[in-house]
């Protein structure tokens, strides 16, 4: 089970969408791992609150089947989104989120378009994050730090924003923090920092430079012991939600 010294994060959501609220401040991607009791490990050492799934279009990825994790984990405890994050159009993004809202009753997503080197496509978010807003959606679209797309997907509604850190997978952490700052600042909606976190020193500086929460995905899942990892993150994102002022009560 969590740790219950650590549970909740906060005391007061960071994001609530209808139903949902966020409180943990650590996102935790679950897509690469093949062993549910690993998933039920890192999310209970992680903390997180919510559970991301996702529906691949071509049916060529390997995944976990639901039922399968739900004999492990208790998946009624999260909020559960969805996530595009195997979409290269913004059509198979459009796609995707119909399908998890079909199939799982999903309307929050974790909007993910991204171009051939896997790097997120600006033009291509703003197109889907259309669609989908008009079809009712909640969407938290993957964009890089760039302060005039952050603008447009908050104007068209957008309810928070993933900005990338560095390549997805690469372990560079925050190469270009200003940019970062700079993306944060330019908006009034929650901003997660995530793509390429590395270590535990990348992602409390994340919330040090000003983001609401922080995701993490390839540090964990392909960690030696990515339980221990998970638990690392963790106490990682409380420290740096400390640094910034957002976390007031003590651990």
């Amino acid at each position: 089970m969590p740790d219950a010294d650590l549970d909740p994060f906060g005391p007061e959501p960071w994001l609530r969408l209808g139903e949902l609220t966020f409180r943990s401040r650590l996102l935790l991607g679950v897509e690469q791992y093949t062993d549910p009791a690993v998933v039920r490990d890192v999310l209970d050492a992680s903390g997180a609150d919510v559970f991301i799934t996702t529906y691949d279009l071509e049916r060529t990825r390997s995944s976990l089947l639901l039922s399968d994790l739900d004999r492990e984990v208790d998946l009624a405890r999260f909020a559960w989104i969805g996530t595009t994050s195997f979409a290269h159009s913004a059509n198979d993004a459009v796609e995707t989120s119909r399908r998890l809202r079909d199939s799982l009753g999903l309307d929050v997503i974790k909007l993910d378009v991204r171009d051939d080197s896997n790097m997120p496509d600006a033009a291509a978010t703003v197109v889907a994050a259309k669609e989908l807003l008009n079809d009712g959606f909640s969407l938290l679209p993957f964009i890089l730090p760039d302060p005039a797309t952050a603008r447009v997907l908050e104007g068209m509604g957008c309810s928070a924003l993933r900005l990338m850190a560095s390549p997805v997978a690469s372990y560079r952490g925050l190469v270009d923090e200003a940019a970062l700052r700079s993306c944060i600042d330019a908006v009034g909606v929650p901003t997660v920092v995530e793509g390429g976190l590395g270590s535990t020193a990348h992602v409390s500086r994340a919330f040090e430079i000003g983001a609401d929460a922080v995701l993490v995905n390839t540090m964990v899942a392909r960690a030696p012991d990515p339980g221990r990892m998970a638990r690392a993150v963790r106490h990682a994102a409380l420290a740096g939600g400390f640094a910034a002022g957002q976390l007031d009560t003590p651990a």
